[in-house]
């Protein structure tokens, strides 16, 4: 399907801004109850898609902040015991 691999190659902003274009057309609204229903299936589509990347830059950060800590901790520990 093309918007599985459409999805897989969207960064955050582009998957946001079309997200944002997605809700201002529904709440417009003029449109058919199908292409209704295909904006709401590419909005969810697109939420997916920022939400993953949320997630993954939620990790990062709390991967780096772990990181952080522990060189923190090894260099205090090093210090206290020589």
């Amino acid at each position: 399907m093309t918007s599985k691999v459409t999805e897989e190659s969207l960064g955050y902003e582009q998957a946001r801004d079309e997200l944002i274009e997605v809700v201002r057309r529904l709440e417009a609204g003029g449109t058919t109850l199908e292409e209704s229903l295909a904006l709401w299936e590419r909005g969810e589509e697109l939420a997916k898609v920022c939400r993953r990347w949320l997630d993954g830059a939620r990790a990062r950060l709390d991967a780096a902040l772990a990181e952080e800590e522990d060189a923190g901790s090894a260099s205090g520990a090093d210090g206290d015991g020589e």
